[in-house]
Order: C-alpha cells, then structure tokens, then sequence
C-alpha cells in the first residue's frame, strides 16, 4: 500500500516547513504527514512549540493527545529509516515520573473539571434558591462552594505540573492567564464560603451585604468559564485566518 509513496531524506522534509513553502509536513516513526490544511498548524507551527519539516517522534510522547490526531491528515511518504520499523529512541523522562510512572497520564485534564464543575454548580444553586425558596438549594450551592476551594488548589499544582512537562514553564498566553485567574478564582471562592458560614441568612432578605455576597458569587461563572476557554485554547487553539 506505502510502496508507491515518495521517500523523503530529512533534507527534503525540512524543506517543507510550512513557512519557505505553503506545505506543512511533519513525520513520526518514518510516516511523513502533510499538516498543511490543519489549523493546529499555523505557517508550520504547532502549540509555539513545534516545528513542520522535522521528525517529531521523540517529542509525541509528551503530547497530550494519542497518535490518532495524525489519522486525520494524508500520509503522503516515508522516510528512509522506516524501512526497518525501529523503535525510536525515547529521551531520559524526568526522575519524578521515572520513580511515579502514573504522572506521565497528564492528571491536570482530569483535575481541572472539579473546580470547573463546582463553581458553576454553586452559580446554578444559589440561582435555583433565588427562584424556589427551598433552603436545600441554597445549602448546595455552599457545599459546591467548599469543593471548589478543595479542588482548586489541586487543578492548580497539576496545571503547573503539565506546564513544566508538556510546554517547558514557556510563557504561553493561556497560561499566563489561567495563572492569574485562577488564584482569583479560589481567594473569591473563600471569602464567600467563610462569609456564608458567618451569615447564613445572607440571602434571605437581601439586603445591600446579600446582594454583594450574590454578585461575589455569581462572578464565578463568567470567571470559571474564561479559565476554561484558555485552558481549552492550549488543546485546540483557534487561529485567525
């Protein structure tokens, strides 16, 4: 089936980097891909951090995706090492996920929808408790608050854990702003759970400190929901054209 596709040298592969020329193509374990009408890809470059016209096998395994992103683009080649299906060499990983192999699955994808989840509940709560009067409501959006502060803190080691492994500590945009934000994130979260706790009546009359303590915590959703878009922007960035 690959018999009759072009074998690239890794002179001809740099060629096309996606900036000399409009063509984009990368290889991993010998198959050379042609990224070129890939949006991940702009003018060769993948995440501010990988470059088109290389072999970028040894850098897959820090890629936070399988290697079934690569099926979605045509293998137009191989190169010439393919032919005797080597193993490529992996490059030592750092000691802390040598001695705990389970931080190579990325845990901050994981860890990072609780906060998300949490504070969006609380919103949602305090929202269903304004509409109905039940207490149960009100009381909910409390503990959704307390889990946010729990979580928070935990979506934010691993977030800096998957910063240094996967981007190198790169002063990425994104996460630059999830850094910002996310500690203003949990310092909100606090103030209204301890000033809930304080007050319990806080929204029962609404008065001028109910009403603060309810903008307090419907900020959270505007705020929790910007987080995720950025983070989501590392993954799938989008680009204009």
């Amino acid at each position: 089936m690959s018999s009759d596709k072009k074998t690239f040298s890794p002179e001809e592969l740099a060629h096309h980097d996606g900036k000399s020329q409009s063509t984009a193509y990368i290889a991993y374990q010998g198959r050379v891909i042609d990224v070129s009408s890939s949006k991940l890809w702009p003018k060769g470059t993948h995440m501010k951090r990988h470059e088109a016209g290389q072999d970028l096998t040894e850098a897959f395994q820090d890629a936070p995706h399988g290697t079934e992103v690569l099926d979605r683009y045509p293998e137009i080649g191989r190169l010439p090492e393919a032919a005797g299906e080597t193993e490529p060499e992996s490059r030592p990983l750092p000691r802390i996920v040598q001695r705990f192999p389970m931080l190579k699955r990325h845990p901050h994808p994981m860890t990072v929808h609780f906060p998300i989840v949490f504070s969006i509940a609380a919103v949602l709560f305090t929202l269903l408790y304004l509409m109905s009067g039940h207490a149960a409501f009100e009381a909910t959006a409390w503990h959704c608050l307390g889990a946010n502060i729990l979580f928070t803190p935990v979506a934010l080691l691993t977030g800096l854990y998957t910063w240094w492994l996967n981007y190198m500590a790169q002063p990425l945009r994104p996460v630059i702003a999830k850094l910002i934000l996310s500690p203003i994130l949990l310092a909100l979260s606090l103030i209204a759970f301890f000033w809930r706790l304080a007050r319990p009546e806080l929204l029962i009359h609404l008065d001028p400190s109910g009403l603060l303590y309810l903008l307090l915590i419907l900020v959270l959703f505007p705020l929790v929901a910007t987080i995720g878009w950025f983070g989501a922007s590392l993954t799938f960035p989008v680009h204009k054209e």
